[in-house]
């Protein structure tokens, strides 16, 4: 099963209805409401709609309430956490260091390897600086969000600082 499949499994699972449905413009391109998920015809690729969906799904998991109105601080925090969660479900700090054990050695690479877009990828990677900063840890590896992107082992770092 792709990252798609998957998603839709955990929709499935959760009771979560997927609708495909014109929404009217094109730059929308989906949203979640009580137990639903609409996403938009317009949206054409596997990878486009997994990454759509895994928002929507965030939706589903960590909003409460209308949040339509992105002027209001508490709005915009859901929709942070939402997006973060889809992050987190699509990349994760492993799928990044996942994509440099399999050899990725660029953005487009990455994301492909990873069944996402490359503003997906790339969004992720800006919050996940916002986030843990300069860099973070993970399974004996570091990731480095400045000056870019880069993965090295822990014992890579340590023998290189010597």
């Amino acid at each position: 099963m792709n990252k798609l499949e998957h998603l839709e499994q955990e929709a499935f699972d959760s009771n979560v209805k997927i609708h495909d449905y014109y929404l009217g413009e094109d730059n929308l391109k989906g949203f979640y409401i009580n137990g639903n998920i609409a996403i938009n015809t317009s949206v054409g690729t596997t990878a486009e709609k997994s990454c759509v969906l895994a928002e929507e799904l965030g939706h589903y998991y960590t909003t409460v309430g209308d949040i339509l109105d992105q002027s209001k601080p508490e709005n915009r925090k859901q929709e942070r956490q939402a997006r973060l969660w889809a992050y987190n479900k699509q990349i994760g700090l492993i799928g990044l260091v996942n994509a440099y054990k399999q050899g990725c050695h660029s953005r487009h690479e990455a994301a492909e390897y990873l069944g996402v877009t490359e503003e997906f990828f790339q969004d992720a990677i800006d919050r996940y600086r916002s986030k843990y900063g300069v860099c973070a840890e993970v399974d004996n590896y570091v990731v480095f969000f400045e000056p870019s992107l880069a993965v090295m082992k822990k014992s890579e770092i340590i023998g290189a600082s010597l």
